[in-house]
């Protein structure tokens, strides 16, 4: 009972206690955010360069070709240590291509042998925009690696130094740096707080123009939403509101690159408190949003379902913006989506909404959103399942006699019968406490009889009794103390048959 406990304390109405209703819920799995992190990855390792050219044309055409492709870490210590600036070229070339293709043990040989400091010296060279150019690339890739990787480069000076390079006239350094920054503010909170010390984020703002070029657009996008990224301690509130107007506007765009890093900004500006959140839904982005839900491209629609997901699970107000912006009329469709991450998400904003009052709850019905919940229930992947389950249970929390009548008669209460089978105790357990619910409401309208008989058609009370004997001592208590509960209404068969009827289908 404690792990449901546990869980309930996340939710809008949580123990019944209407003076809490609209409690914030917290987001119920870390690893939903987990689950898609190969979908928005913080750091980028092969980097393409909108405002480059021809991709290559700053080495392609170096005499030193040849040499480059093969030259040791020797080689490069000698070149980028030199007093001549096509060999430091040359050096900081192959150190960025080594870079580029090797992993850990590269960027550690380049540490040891002291090179950053050099790299870090050329960024401030604005008569050798090449020389620039590979180191800031060499740097960026050194970045690209572990968290202390990141720190030998902060704290070699780079920050600065790149920030300064934002103002560069020629795109491609500029759009190099805003690379490197992303990094860096991928890396967690406290090198993000010290790309904020050190002013990026106007300067990165300042990049941003009706002249940009969309893809170096696309990574001012990225740098901006890494910058949201971490919550421990959360981006600061004066930094948001300087970058909302920009990420709005990339929200307004129609490249599906773009899309995807403000939608993910906003998923990461909207996880938290319900002041948080009300920050997301004053800047009027919600229909906008509602709107990306039918994207064709999941790089778009799944960061905004994660969003919209956020937002309702915050206040009753905060949930029926949401709502009045039409996401229940496309909630269905994600529900029965190709891709079982898009189900488990799209069943997750489902039991936030469900956390609510019996108003929303009645809303689901209308919209006809319970016959693909227990779909569900029955045939998703389980994951998908376990959201679902929780959705149950909040209906029958929140929710009216009526409404839970309704909800049986969808065929909900077989299918969580049939998952009481499952391993995972939780679940298990929140099964348990659905079906103790519903006996609950069941006694308050004298339908009690014909809940526990149906109960026993769909074969629950030969699953609950095996579950007596389960190895999880809370899952064993639960299931003896509703039995017990059930034993008082045996009644006689016909008697049942008549009160089960309004359970039916």
């Amino acid at each position: 009972m404690a792990c449901t406990e546990a869980r309930l304390s996340r939710f809008k109405n949580k123990f019944r206690d209407p003076a809490k209703l609209r409690e914030k819920r917290i987001a119920m799995c870390v690893k939903l955010r987990k689950d898609q992190k190969n979908e928005h990855i913080m750091k980028r390792r092969k980097i393409t360069l909108s405002s480059l050219p021809d991709e290559e044309a700053l080495s392609d055409d170096s005499p030193f070709k040849e040499q480059i492709s093969c030259a040791s870490i020797e080689d490069i210590v000698r070149d980028v240590n030199s007093d001549c600036i096509l060999l430091q070229i040359r050096g900081c070339q192959a150190a960025r291509k080594l870079l580029s293709v090797e992993r850990d043990s590269s960027i550690n040989e380049i540490i040891i042998a002291g090179l950053l400091s050099r790299f870090v010296a050329f960024l401030s060279m604005e008569d050798e925009p090449t020389l620039q150019f590979e180191a800031a690339w060499a740097l960026t890739n050194v970045t690209s690696g572990t968290s202390w990787h990141t720190k030998q480069v902060v704290d070699h000076g780079a920050v600065p130094a790149f920030i300064a390079l934002l103002s560069s006239p020629m795109l491609h350094i500029s759009e190099q740096a805003v690379w490197a920054i992303g990094n860096i503010a991928g890396d967690g909170p406290v090198y993000r707080d010290v790309l904020i010390a050190c002013n990026a984020v106007p300067a990165l703002l300042a990049c941003i123009s009706p002249d940009t070029p969309l893809g170096f657009l696309h990574n001012l996008a990225w740098t901006l939403s890494n910058l949201c990224r971490s919550k421990d301690p959360y981006l600061p509130g004066s930094v948001v509101q300087q970058m909302l107007p920009s990420l709005i506007m990339f929200l307004h765009l129609s490249d599906k690159n773009i899309l995807s890093e403000a939608c993910w900004a906003f998923s990461y500006l909207s996880d938290g408190e319900n002041d948080r959140i009300e920050v997301v839904v004053r800047t009027g982005i919600i229909p906008r949003l509602i709107e990306l839900l039918n994207h064709e491209d999941t790089c778009v629609m799944a960061p905004a379902l994660r969003t919209v997901g956020n937002i309702v699970s915050g206040s009753d107000a905060q949930t029926q913006v949401v709502i009045d912006a039409g996401f229940l009329e496309v909630l269905p469709k994600l529900l029965r989506h190709s891709k079982s991450s898009v189900q488990k998400e799209a069943a997750w904003a489902l039991s936030n909404i469900a956390a609510g009052p019996s108003k929303q709850i009645q809303q689901l019905i209308n919209c006809g959103l319970f016959a693909p919940l227990v779909e569900l229930l029955r045939s998703g992947d389980f994951k998908s399942q376990r959201e679902a389950v929780w959705a149950v249970m909040n209906i029958t929390i929140g929710g009216t006699v009526d409404q839970m009548i309704f909800l049986v008669r969808t065929g909900a209460l077989e299918a969580i019968v049939h998952l009481l089978q499952v391993r995972d105790a939780k679940v298990v357990m929140v099964i348990l406490d659905t079906i103790n619910n519903l006996v609950m409401a069941a006694e308050k309208s004298g339908e009690t009889e014909g809940l526990c008989r149906l109960i026993e058609e769909l074969g629950g009370f030969a699953h609950i009794e095996m579950l007596q004997n389960h190895e999880n001592v809370s899952v064993c208590k639960a299931a003896s103390h509703l039995l017990d509960k059930c034993t008082e209404y045996e009644v006689q068969a016909e008697d049942a048959d008549n009160a089960m009827e309004m359970f039916r289908f």
